[in-house]
């Protein structure tokens, strides 16, 4: 096989992945994930069941696929907004990330459910899809990380009984910032998610009106809860 043909088969693999994932995520946004079928996607493209199998041998790894693309989506979005900011304090950058999370799952509902919604029935995540879905979480602790070495941090309260686990998750996460910071990033971390999620699944509906400001806000508290200092602007 010359260049040129392996060029051109290369191409037209990456076209038809990308078509598969295409009407994978259609059928995320009808049906829930808990549905996809690798059959409905193939019949959607017009191909037969054993082609697509070539490509994705499994409703799980076209999951996977999908799940990882979503993290990195996510993870380019919060990244490039940070850029624009990196200059800026660590409150305000903090806020800046947190605020791209949010823009992005409103952006994208059914990919920010299929990686943060329920789980879906009889799969679990393999561990090729954890740098992607660590992008977002090591930008806060990156942030962290400057404030300790930069202007400084205020060391939340860790009761007794928690240290130790403090110390592992430290350990583990970020073994050069103290584990009262690493536990409050962690808590901060599940709560954007949650603040995140609550919006766009409908929780807040009656209860709060501008979600913008309430959003801000709270994220701003988040920062201050792990020991961020300075001005949000």
């Amino acid at each position: 096989m010359n260049s040129t043909t392996h060029g051109v088969r290369a191409r037209a693999r990456i076209e038809v992945t990308a078509a598969i994932k295409d009407a994978a995520r259609r059928q995320l946004a009808a049906d829930g994930a808990a549905k996809l079928s690798l059959r409905a996607v193939a019949r959607e493209l017009g191909m037969v069941s054993s082609a697509l199998y070539r490509y994705f041998p499994s409703r799980d790894d076209l999951l996977t696929a999908l799940i990882i693309d979503a993290y990195n989506s996510l993870g380019e979005a919060a990244e490039a907004a940070h850029h624009e900011v990196a200059e800026a304090g660590p409150v305000r950058r903090w806020i800046t990330v947190c605020e791209a999370v949010r823009a992005w799952a409103l952006a994208h509902p059914h990919e920010y459910a299929l990686i943060y919604g329920s789980p879906v029935p009889g799969y679990t995540a393999p561990d090729t899809t954890v740098p992607a879905a660590s992008r977002v979480g090591l930008l806060l602790i990156g942030i962290a990380r400057d404030a300790h070495h930069g202007p400084g941090l205020t060391r939340p309260q860790l009761s007794a009984d928690l240290r130790p686990e403090a110390e592992r998750m430290a350990a583990d996460l970020a073994a050069d910032l103290p584990p009262e910071t690493v536990t409050a990033l962690v808590a901060s971390w599940a709560q954007l998610y949650g603040l995140v999620g609550f919006e766009l699944f409908g929780q807040f509906n009656r209860v709060v009106e501008d979600r913008e400001a309430f959003f801000r806000h709270a994220v701003a508290q988040l920062a201050r809860g792990v020991g961020l200092r300075g001005e949000a602007q």
